[in-house]
C-alpha cells in the first residue's frame, strides 16, 4: 500500500528545523502539487532550485516531516508559479506516480498543509492562530485554545457470503472514484468501529452482518482519513437493498469472477482486501 515505503524511513515527529537549500519543498496550489516527471519518476523541487527564482523562500517555508534524513517543507503562501520543467500535477495523480515513496510524501504533505490551512483561525474566538513552538499544533494567543491535526477514522468492510464478496460503486454525485470498491464510511461521535461497520453496511446495502474481524489499517491522506479494514459475514438474507443516493452498484462476486476495474491492490487498503479475497486468503 502507498504507506509501505520500506526501506525508506518516514519520521513524522515534529522538529523545529531551520531550512536550508537541501530541503525538499512540497508546494500545493488548487489541489495540485508542484513537480516534474523524469522517465516516469516524480521529482519535487529542492529549496535551492526554488531560491533561484524566489530568493525569499527560506524565510517562508514550514517543516512537515523527514524521509531518509531529508527534511520536507511546504510553503504556506501559495505564490510559486510553474517554472522550468516543474508544473502542478493534480493530487489524484499521486495514485499512479512512482516511486511510491515519493507519492506517499506528496499526499501526506497535502494532508498536513490542508490541516494547517483549516486551522489558521481559532474555532472558539475566531482570532488568528500561531504555531506551537514545541509540537505540531496551533495555539490561539488570545483564548489559549490548542488545535491538533484532525484524523477521521473510517471503516472499510469486506462483506462475505461463503465464497462471494460484496463490491460496490459510488454514485456520481457522491464520489469521483468510479471503480469497484468495498462498503466504507466514517465513524460517528460515540460510536465504536464495529458499530460503524454494522451501521454503514445496513445504510448502504441493507444487510445484517456477524463475525466482524479486524484486518489492517491505512493512513489515507487523499481524504484525510485513517482507514480501518474489517471482514464480516452476512447474517440472514443476502438480498441487497442499495442506497441509490450513495451507490450506483452493489453486487456479489465469486473469487474467480472478480471485476478488473477495481481499486489498486498496491495502493489502497480496499484494493489489497479485494485481492486477498480473490487469492483465497481473506
Amino acid at each position: 500500500m502507498i504507506q509501505d515505503i520500506a526501506p525508506h524511513r518516514y519520521t513524522v515527529a515534529y522538529q523545529s528545523v531551520k531550512a536550508d537549500e537541501t530541503g525538499c519543498l512540497l508546494i500545493y496550489k488548487d489541489g495540485g502539487i508542484l513537480c516534474r516527471e523524469d522517465e516516469g519518476q516524480i521529482v519535487y523541487p529542492l529549496i535551492g532550485e526554488v531560491l533561484e527564482k524566489y530568493p525569499d523562500v527560506l524565510n517562508k517555508v514550514r517543516y512537515l516531516f523527514e524521509i531518509d534524513g531529508r527534511c520536507y517543507f511546504d510553503l504556506p503562501k501559495k505564490e510559486i508559479e510553474p517554472f522550468g520543467s516543474f508544473t502542478y500535477l493534480p493530487k489524484e495523480e499521486l495514485r499512479r506516480i512512482r516511486p511510491m515513496w515519493k507519492a506517499f510524501a506528496g499526499i501526506t504533505g497535502y494532508q498536513m498543509q490542508e490541516w494547517y490551512e483549516n486551522a489558521r483561525f481559532c474555532g472558539r474566538c475566531g482570532k488568528e492562530m500561531k504555531h506551537h513552538p514545541g509540537e505540531r499544533a496551533m495555539v490561539c494567543p488570545f483564548c489559549g485554545h490548542v488545535s491538533y491535526p484532525q484524523i477521521c477514522p473510517s471503516v472499510i468492510v469486506a462483506i462475505t457470503d461463503k465464497d462471494k464478496i460484496l463490491l460496490t460503486k459510488y454514485a456520481s454525485g457522491h464520489s469521483s472514484f468510479k471503480r469497484y470498491a468495498l462498503v466504507a464510511g466514517y465513524s460517528e461521535i460515540g460510536e465504536s468501529l464495529e458499530d460503524t461497520v454494522r451501521r454503514e453496511v445496513m445504510e448502504e446495502v441493507g444487510l445484517y452482518v456477524k463475525n466482524i474481524r479486524y484486518y489492517k489499517s491505512q493512513p489515507w491522506s487523499f481524504s484525510g482519513a485513517l482507514l480501518v479494514g474489517f471482514v464480516c459475514e452476512v447474517e440472514g438474507s443476502s438480498k441487497i437493498s442499495m442506497d441509490e443516493e450513495e451507490l450506483s452498484a452493489a453486487e456479489w462476486f465469486d473469487r474467480d469472477n472478480m471485476p478488473k476495474d477495481r481499486s489498486q491492490a498496491d495502493i489502497s487498503l480496499t484494493g489489497e482486501m479485494m485481492q486477498a479475497f480473490e487469492d483465497g486468503v481473506l
